[in-house]
Order: C-alpha cells, then sequence, then structure tokens
C-alpha cells in the first residue's frame, strides 16, 4: 500500500497536474494539504473517477486538508481536539477499511507560525501540544495508525539547505523542534528516517529567489507511524520530479509504502 502525503497549494488551482501525477503515481491512500477550498468546491467528480473515496474539511480560500482512498473510509472526524474555538481546517482524521483490517489515517496541515513573538507563533505551539495529546490518545488503541501531513518543522539541521538562513523563523524554532521531538518520543516513527535518513533531501522549494533551480530547499512534510504501522514499513520515497511539473505546489509529495 502507497500512502502519500502532499501540500498541493490550492487544489482547483493545481488540479491538471495533480490529476497528471495521481494517474502515474497511483498511491492507494494520498493526505492533501492547503487544498484552500470550501468542502463543495472540491473536485470531487475528477478524483472519484480515478477511483477515490474522499473526505474533506475545507476553508474558504485558506487550509484545508482531505483524505482520498481507493479503500471504503468507513469514519472520518474533522478538527483537531482540545480547542472548540479553533476554527482552522488543519486536520481530519479517517477509518480506512483494508483488506487486513482498519487503517486510521490523518492528514495534517500544522500551522506556520511566522513570524516568532506574536500569537501566531503561540498558535502553533499549542496546536503542537494538541496533537501529542491526541497522538498519545489514539496509541493507546494499539492500530495501525499514520499521522501525514506538512509538519512545518525544520527537524534537522541537515533537512535545510543552510540553517543560518532559518535561525530567527518559527520552522527552525528551538520549541518548535522540541514539540517535534516530543510527538516523535511518544512511540511514533518517522518513515522517511526509518527507511532513509539521508541529509538534504527537500519536500518544499520557495517560488522566491530562485529556491528550485538553486537546490535551495527544506524538509517539512513527514509521515509518521504507530507501532503497528511502523512493522508494515517497506519503503519511502520523496516525489522530487513532481516539483518540475508544470503549474507546481511549492511541496511534493511524500510517500511511504507498507505491507498492508
Amino acid at each position: 500500500m502507497k500512502i502519500a502525503s502532499w501540500n498541493v497549494n490550492s487544489v482547483r488551482t493545481r488540479l491538471p497536474t495533480l490529476l497528471q501525477w495521481f494517474e502515474q503515481a497511483r498511491p492507494d491512500i494520498a493526505c492533501l494539504q492547503e487544498i484552500k477550498c470550501q468542502d463543495e468546491q472540491f473536485p470531487r467528480d475528477e478524483f472519484e473517477a480515478l477511483g477515490y473515496n474522499i473526505a474533506v474539511h475545507g476553508q474558504k480560500s485558506y487550509n484545508g486538508v482531505a483524505i482520498l482512498s481507493k479503500y471504503p473510509i468507513e469514519e472520518y472526524t474533522c478538527g483537531l481536539p482540545g480547542d472548540p474555538d479553533d476554527d482552522h481546517a488543519r486536520y481530519i482524521e479517517a477509518v480506512v477499511s483494508t483488506d487486513t483490517g482498519p487503517l486510521r489515517v490523518a492528514s495534517i496541515y500544522l500551522p506556520n507560525g511566522n513570524p516568532k513573538d506574536t500569537p501566531k507563533f503561540d498558535y502553533k505551539l499549542d496546536w503542537m501540544h494538541r496533537l501529542n495529546a491526541h497522538a498519545q490518545s489514539l496509541m493507546t488503541f494499539e492500530e495501525k495508525l499514520v499521522l501525514a501531513g506538512d509538519y512545518n518543522v525544520i527537524f534537522r539541521d541537515e533537512d535545510c539547505w543552510d540553517p543560518a538562513v532559518w535561525t530567527e523563523d518559527a520552522l527552525y524554532a528551538k520549541e518548535v523542534r522540541d514539540a517535534f521531538a516530543a510527538l516523535m518520543w511518544s512511540g511514533l516513527t518517522d518513515a522517511y528516517m526509518a527507511k532513509d535518513g539521508r541529509a538534504h533531501q527537500y519536500t518544499f522549494w520557495d517560488y522566491q529567489r530562485g529556491a528550485w533551480p538553486k537546490g535551495h530547499g527544506i524538509h517539512i512534510d513527514h509521515i509518521l507511524l504507530s507501532p503497528q504501522a511502523a512493522d508494515t514499513l517497506t519503503g519511502v520515497e520523496i516525489a522530487k520530479d513532481a516539483r518540475a511539473m508544470e503549474k507546481p505546489s511549492d511541496h511534493v509529495p511524500i510517500i511511504a509504502e507498507l505491507d498492508i
């Protein structure tokens, strides 16, 4: 089973590019972020024509997450628990019915948090703490769990082309990296680190300052697995070629392969 995570930076704006990639890569499950549309505006017909069941948690013009699955989606919930006043569409969680039993999958768009020393940074840290608490709660189910998404965290120095450029950025802040470490220490496995782990393999290149041709990228998209899911992990891939497609997202898909 191939599970992809991709911040698409507007599903409607980039629809032809997305459909082309889906037809070529054929992921079994895809977690999308930053779809930037309301639920009713999501291009369901086009993805259903490719054989996908769809769960969407959208928002007008901003944010938005979705899960696409070749397997039946038995149930899904929208929103990260812990703050009933948080109306950002950044989290969707679904239970997918596979041939070997249920698989719980979440698509995550973690807040950017910039600039630091503002409420945006406080919101990011609070969101990460809520995610950690929810992940620990899910781990008690002792089931196959996949938390995939754009985490907006530069966790290692090797995850960016030059750490000095990011020292004042919320993505590289010590508090943010510590919160991400705490999430993994709860028992989750980073698919990329488990099956590859090479330095300077990026998932995002800014549209500005010639970042893509210069190779000035960062690795901020991750697929985290519960022990039960990690036991089935057979490979991982960053689909770097997607950044060279026509009208690309500034992110590329990261794909984990599970023996399910």
